[in-house]
C-alpha cells in the first residue's frame, strides 16, 4: 500500500497529519457509539460532510435518532453548537439575528447594535427544517454558501468551520413546506435514516432504559478540523475517475445526449456542476477515512446516491409508476461504463 511518504517530499509531517486524521475519526466514532446504535452508513456520511466542510440533510422517520445523532457528534467536537427548532411562526431574524436600538445612558445617544442569532455557531442543528415557510428557510441560503449573513445591508462573517446539519420527516405533509431546489442543492448529502434491525433495537432499549448516562468528550478542535478539510483536498484523483464523475452527472440531465432513455422518460432536471464537485470531495474524504491515498471507483459509487438523490427532479411518469430517485440512480450507475483505473 502506498503512503504519503512515497508521494510527497514533506512526507514525515504529512504522514503525521494523516495519522492524526485517522485517530480523531476513530475517536469520534467511538464517542458516538456510546449513544447511537447502528446507522453506520449515515454516521459515515455525516463525518464525510464534516471533513469536507459541507452541509448534511438527514431524512428519517420519527424516533430514528436524527437529532440525537447530530447532538452527539457536536459534543464529540470542541465546536460551538447551536440548535433551532423550526416552526411555522419562525422568522428570518430568529435565525440570523437583528439590529436593535440601544441608548447610551451617559450621553443619551442612540445607536444600532447587532444581536447575533443562533446561526453564529460552528454546528447549526436545523431541526425539522421543512416545518417553516420558504421565507425563513431562505435565511440559511447565504450562510450555507457564503458563510456569511446580511442584515440591513451589513455583511457579517460566520465563524469557521460552519456546518448546517438539518433534519426532516419524510412522511408528514400537513404543516410542512418542501425545501426549495436552490437550498437542497447546497446540501452535500441527503442521508436517509431507516429503522434498525431487531437486534439493534434491543440494544437501544437496553441502553436507554437503564440508569447509565454516557459522557461524551470532545476529541478535536475547530483549527484541527479546518486542517483536515485541507488534507482531504490533497487526496489525488485520476483523470479517468474524474471524467467518470462528469459523465455520470451529465447523464442525469434529460436534455443531454448521453442521458439514457429511462432518464429522459422519468427525470425533469438533473444534477449541476456542484454535484460533480461534491461527489469528488466526498469520495476523497471517504478514501482517506479508509486509509487509501487515492480515489477509487467504489468511493465514487458509494457517495453518488446521497449526493444526487435530492438533486434530480422526477416527473409525473416516475410518480405514477412509483419510481424514486434512488432507483433511477442505481440504474444509472449500472448503465454508465466503468472507468479504467490505473
Amino acid at each position: 500500500m502506498a503512503t504519503f511518504a512515497d508521494l510527497n517530499p514533506d512526507a514525515a509531517q504529512l504522514q503525521q497529519r494523516v495519522e492524526r486524521f485517522h485517530s480523531v475519526r476513530d475517536a469520534i466514532v467511538k464517542q458516538v457509539r456510546e449513544v447511537i446504535v447502528g446507522q453506520d452508513e449515515v454516521l459515515d456520511q455525516v463525518l464525510i460532510a464534516l471533513f469536507v466542510g459541507g452541509h448534511c440533510l438527514i431524512t428519517g422517520l420519527p424516533g430514528t435518532a436524527k437529532t440525537l445523532m447530530v447532538r452527539t457528534i457536536a459534543d464529540a467536537l470542541d465546536l460551538e453548537f447551536r440548535r433551532i427548532q423550526f416552526t411555522p411562526d419562525l422568522m428570518p431574524s430568529d435565525i440570523t439575528g437583528t439590529d436593535i436600538i440601544e441608548e447610551d445612558l451617559t450621553t443619551g445617544h442612540r445607536k444600532w447594535t447587532f444581536v447575533e442569532g443562533p446561526i453564529f455557531g460552528n454546528i447549526l442543528l436545523a431541526d425539522e427544517i421543512n416545518r417553516t415557510p420558504p421565507k425563513t428557510q431562505a435565511a440559511l441560503l447565504e450562510a450555507m454558501q457564503e458563510h456569511s449573513c446580511t442584515v440591513r445591508g451589513h455583511i457579517y462573517r460566520l465563524p469557521a468551520p460552519f456546518f448546517v446539519l438539518a433534519t426532516q420527516n419524510p412522511i408528514e405533509l400537513e404543516g410542512t413546506y418542501p425545501l426549495p431546489e436552490a437550498q437542497l442543492d447546497r446540501f452535500l448529502f441527503n442521508a436517509m435514516l431507516d429503522y434498525l434491525s431487531a437486534e439493534d433495537e434491543l440494544k437501544v432499549v437496553d441502553l436507554t432504559t437503564a440508569t447509565r448516562v454516557p459522557k461524551i468528550e470532545a476529541v478535536t478542535s475547530a483549527e484541527e478540523l479546518l486542517d483536515f478539510q485541507q488534507l482531504v483536498r490533497m487526496v489525488p484523483i485520476a483523470e479517468s475517475i474524474a471524467r467518470y464523475v462528469v459523465s455520470l452527472v451529465r447523464a442525469t440531465r434529460p436534455k443531454n445526449e448521453s442521458a439514457p432513455e429511462f432518464v429522459k422518460k422519468y427525470v425533469n432536471y438533473g444534477g449541476s456542476i456542484r454535484a460533480e464537485q461534491f461527489i469528488v470531495l466526498a469520495a476523497k474524504a471517504r478514501a482517506l477515512s479508509r486509509q487509501r491515498y487515492h480515489v477509487t471507483y467504489d468511493d465514487i459509487t458509494s457517495v453518488t446516491l446521497p449526493v444526487l438523490r435530492h438533486r434530480i427532479l422526477l416527473n409525473f411518469h416516475a410518480e405514477s409508476e412509483r419510481i424514486d430517485a434512488d432507483e433511477i440512480l442505481n440504474r444509472l450507475l449500472a448503465s454508465v461504463p466503468r472507468p479504467k483505473e490505473s
